[in-house]
């Protein structure tokens, strides 16, 4: 008797409709013959279904303009299917899975995931994932700064030069010039984005090269919580004080409304310092939906809800109570992902939290004031400080 197909990756992705040109956030299941997509992830009955056989995926697809992260399966009757991630390694590490799939059932091969893989290859050694990781690694990576041209102030941004230094001295390249192939290949996958008419002048074919080697161009990283402030432009969008912290982590959930308590697919981004949690139309939309804000927050793990139908729950529920004590319940996909959402949550509101609380009560301290270790602390749980001497 012939087993199931295994299950390889799934996950909640937004899918182009085929007749329509509407975007849907889908609960997509990548099997090892073909990809079963849902329109809840609880429903027993996929939608659709995609087989493999003979199929070719393309990332990045460019074709939707500002809409980033999307790749596209075209299948044997030439037909194309379009995706979008909610970032950068979510989107690649659904390519290089599908890539696998396609390989092994075009080879008359089982799908067998190993614990390492083979990136598309510029010359033989290079791998651009690993190498992207590298650039934003904090202590060696490159350094995001913040840059002034043409009235205009960009933030957590850097230069081309920057770049080409950082491949050089990194050894990644030998010269300069193949410094300018690989950070091409960098834009073009979708690694780099082009900030500034200069930089994006020449991304558009404006130029010899499609990345810049100059001082003058700037770049930034897609998930770094880049801004512009001053003029802008319909892509350099002016944002608040509270866009301004370090993207910690982004992907989706479902979260319930406030007023109709339906569950709906929200894709999340949780920024530190300021402490806040942005959530999103994942099908499409650059302006947030709506802020929580973290500071002095509880999050905690709900294992049931009264006012939620049996199929909602399914016991990976968790709560976010905010200072002001609104309420906000969430969905992760398993209970892995609920743990590390409420572990970062945490991990920001906690560091948010500890400054504000010594502002409150004006006192200047160190951290040798505070007790050994204070990760035992409930959140919003005020630790105990040393009363500062003059104080009753």
């Amino acid at each position: 008797m012939e087993r199931e197909p295994m299950r390889i990756r799934e996950g909640y992705l937004v899918k182009k409709g085929s007749m329509f040109n509407t975007w849907k956030p889908m609960w997509v299941v990548l099997l090892e013959d073909g990809i079963e997509f849902y329109k809840r992830k609880a429903d027993n009955s996929p939608k659709g279904m995609i087989p493999l056989k003979g199929s070719s995926i393309h990332s990045p697809c460019q074709d939707f303009g500002k809409r980033m992260f999307v790749f596209r399966l075209t299948v044997a009757k030439q037909q194309d299917h379009f995706f979008q991630a909610a970032y950068l390694e979510e989107r690649d590490a659904w390519v290089r899975d599908i890539k696998k799939a396609i390989h092994h059932i075009d080879g008359g091969q089982r799908f067998a995931r190993k614990s390492t893989r083979k990136s598309i290859r510029l010359p033989e050694t290079i791998n651009l994932s690993a190498l992207y990781l590298s650039m934003k690694d904090p202590e060696k990576g490159i350094k995001e700064l913040k840059l002034e041209k043409d009235k205009r102030v960009f933030n957590h941004c850097f230069t081309g030069t920057c770049v080409i230094d950082w491949l050089v001295s990194s050894s990644s390249i030998r010269n300069r010039k193949e410094g300018l192939l690989l950070a091409s290949s960098l834009l073009s996958e979708g690694y780099l984005q082009p900030a500034g008419d200069t930089s994006k002048a020449a991304a558009e074919g404006l130029s010899d090269t499609s990345f810049l080697d100059l001082s003058d161009a700037y770049y930034y990283f897609p998930d770094s919580g880049f801004f512009c402030e001053g003029y802008s432009s319909d892509d350099d969008v002016v944002l608040k004080e509270e866009f301004r912290g370090t993207i910690v982590k982004q992907g989706c959930l479902l979260k319930q409304g406030h007023r109709r308590k339906n569950w709906k697919v929200r894709k999340f981004v949780l920024r530190d310092d300021p402490a806040y949690l942005h959530y999103y139309d994942p099908a499409g939309g650059e302006e947030p939906l709506g802020a929580i804000h973290l500071r002095g927050c509880v999050v905690t793990a709900v294992e049931d809800m009264p006012d939620t139908k049996k199929y909602d729950a399914d016991n990976i529920l968790f709560e976010i109570i905010t200072a002001n004590e609104i309420h906000y319940y969430l969905q992760a996909a398993s209970s892995t992902e609920r743990t590390e959402w409420i572990k970062a949550i945490q991990s920001v509101a906690r560091t948010d939290f500890l400054p504000f609380l010594l502002d409150c009560f004006n006192i200047r301290t160190h951290w040798e004031d505070f007790p050994p270790s204070t990760e035992g602390l409930a959140l919003g749980q005020v630790p105990a400080l040393r009363r500062p001497e003059g104080v009753l």
